[in-house]
């Protein structure tokens, strides 16, 4: 008995074996031909990582990554890569964006998500990641809160913590010239913002620097470090087994803090009759008026996942983009004293800055459009395929190619920005390029920042605000310089899948004596 037990233990484990190598050999048979079988131009693969194996050891960063592919076949429409074992197509054309994006959007209509609300309720139900009905219905209920007249709700909200956040730094500085790292200071800024907005709670980051809402956001906004990397690659990799391990993408101190806080606010404001400008109001307001459909009613747990992607976006990409913002203008001080002469001119007559305001400077909007073009907030734009679509051939010699429903579509965004063919001497930073009369020439498929089709973002508007108030008012108390650790030009960070320079953001801030 006791060797038949041992055989059949051993039989079991030699098939367990066996399936896992054939997967295995199926996976690098995959990734080996596939795009050379359908005769496409690509990038080959190497074992289980497929092309972008550098980035994930750590020899060359993401945004280098991105141009590297986008510029291998520099007359093609498109190449194929392997996103792990995943096929995957680059396209460079515009058109084809367009085509993809826009005109054929219900062939692909997804993010590849690899997180659900399964796995992680307060991620995987944000209208990021929601699919097909799910996202359209959380898209048309989430819509009518982002328009220009609720940004008017929101701005008293948003200029105040501008004032007090200028105010308080302008305070604190010992002396009139000062050193400062931009992002940890911006994200601060940004932490006080969406408390504020998106959770109806003040916060201060630089009076109380160690605030629970600063050091949630850190934690979800951090995707470097070992285990942070690992579990990153599992969900990945496997997004089944690693739900059946049990991870979760946040952490559960995490999510269970974003949770605590919103419900407790949403039921203390319905039991009180409590009105307040934010994005919460708005949420509520959404649930109370829509009309309920057998798909999906609006949650608490909805208006939890909301509010957090929310917060995660503001947290880290807007704040990363006041940092760039920042550093382009202690290069470019003939920008910054034009930029400040529009501030000036709009302000002296000690009017409070209005909504209207910010709309109307028009060099503002020209520096943070070409501060976009330069450092766009996503590298990468995904598309994952539900239908099956059929690509024309990416140039002489190739053939068409069909993609099937579960592959992935990219538009290198970055890439497309530094194209010399879409935007002349790419790497000079030029507000002039979208001065009135330049900008009506612009394809609006090689602009992309906040990316393209009924998918582009929900917030930008209120990033643009944001972005545009912090900037004002640091205009009117500053006189904003380079300093020895300013990079120029940028050395981007190994491990990141952001556009963060290796050493920081380093500019100086020297106090004005006319304001």
């Amino acid at each position: 008995m006791e060797v038949s037990h041992l055989t059949t233990f051993e039989l079991l484990l030699l098939t367990l074996i066996f399936i896992i190598l054939a997967k295995l050999v199926s996976i690098l048979y995959t990734q080996f031909t596939y795009w050379k079988r359908n005769k496409v131009p690509y990038i080959r693969s190497t074992p289980l990582f497929g092309t972008a194996w550098r980035v994930f050891f750590r020899l060359v960063s993401f945004p280098n990554y991105c141009k590297y592919i986008y510029n291998y076949y520099p007359d093609a429409r498109y190449v194929g890569v392997m996103d792990f074992a995943t096929p995957t197509v680059i396209v460079r054309d515009p058109k084809l964006i367009k085509e993809i994006a826009v005109k054929n959007f219900d062939n692909f209509p997804d993010h590849r998500s690899f997180v659900t609300e399964e796995m992680d309720p307060v991620f995987g139900k944000n209208v990021f990641s929601l699919k097909g009905d799910r996202w359209r219905e959380m898209r048309n209920t989430l819509s009518p809160s982002f328009t220009a007249n609720k940004m008017r709700f929101m701005f008293d909200l948003v200029s105040k913590c501008s004032h007090d956040f200028v105010s308080c730094l302008h305070d604190r500085l010992e002396s009139s010239s000062s050193e400062i790292e931009g992002k940890n200071l911006f994200t601060r800024y940004s932490n006080d913002v969406i408390a504020t907005v998106a959770f109806g709670i003040s916060v201060n980051s630089i009076e109380h620097p160690d605030n629970e809402f600063y050091r949630r956001g850190i934690d979800v906004s951090t995707f470097s470090g070992t285990f942070r990397f690992i579990k990153f690659m599992l969900f990945r990799l496997n997004p089944r087994l690693t739900r059946m391990a049990g991870f979760t993408f946040l952490s559960r101190a995490t999510s269970k803090f974003f949770w605590r806080v919103i419900s407790e606010t949403v039921t203390a404001r319905k039991r009180r009759g409590i009105v307040r400008p934010d994005m919460i109001h708005l949420l509520m307001q959404a649930t109370d008026s829509k009309k309920k459909s057998i798909h999906q009613t609006m949650t608490i747990d909805d208006i939890v996942a909301q509010a957090f992607i929310f917060f995660l976006a503001g947290f880290d990409t807007t704040s990363t983009l006041m940092c760039y913002v920042v550093h382009e203008l202690a290069l470019h001080q003939d920008v910054q004293r034009r930029l400040r002469e529009e501030v000036d001119r709009v302000l002296d007559d000690g009017t409070e800055i209005s909504y209207e305001d910010t709309l109307g400077m028009e060099y503002l909007e020209m520096v943070i459009s070409e501060t976009l073009r330069m450092h766009p907030p996503t590298l990468l734009i995904d598309r994952q395929c539900a239908k099956e679509f059929h690509l024309p051939p990416a140039g002489p010699g190739y053939e068409s190619v069909t993609i099937h429903p579960g592959e992935n579509i990219w538009f290198p965004v970055l890439a497309i920005h530094r194209d010399p063919a879409h935007f002349p001497d790419p790497d000079k930073f030029d507000p002039e390029r979208f001065n009135r009369e330049n900008r009506n020439g612009i394809d609006p498929y090689t602009y992309i920042p906040f990316g393209v089709g009924p998918r582009k973002c929900i917030g930008n508007r209120f990033a643009l605000m944001e972005t545009k108030l912090l900037i004002i008012r640091l205009l009117r108390k500053f006189v904003i310089k380079p300093c020895e650790r300013t990079m120029d030009p940028i050395v981007y960070k190994k491990g990141n899948f952001t556009l963060m320079p290796k050493d920081g953001f380093w500019v100086t801030f020297e106090k004005r004596n006319d304001h």
